[in-house]
């Protein structure tokens, strides 16, 4: 069975990501570039960015084109990863 056979999504398929982080300056540019980086047809202007209630966070919805599972696996291991994230979802 092929991989991508073994995932419930299908790809391609419009695929939200929520990413929570610390606000400080880069955090957002940094994630973008994350993102690019595994989708690189993703358009940054279309991020949508909330900050907590008392400013401490900032949490970022990416939504990407995905393509496969393992293009998913790459992008979560890579902002997990990430020093300023908190959570990915």
């Amino acid at each position: 069975m092929s991989e991508e056979k073994t995932s419930l999504l299908e790809f391609p398929s419009a695929f939200p990501i929520k990413i929570m982080g610390v606000a400080q300056d880069g955090f957002a540019q940094a994630i973008v570039d994350i993102v690019i980086k595994h989708a690189p047809d993703f358009d940054a202007a279309s991020t949508e960015m909330r900050p907590s209630s008392g400013g401490k966070y900032l949490g970022l919805t990416c939504t990407i084109i995905a393509t496969s599972q393992t293009q998913l696996d790459n992008l979560y291991r890579e902002l997990t990863a990430h020093p300023l994230v908190k959570m990915v979802l």
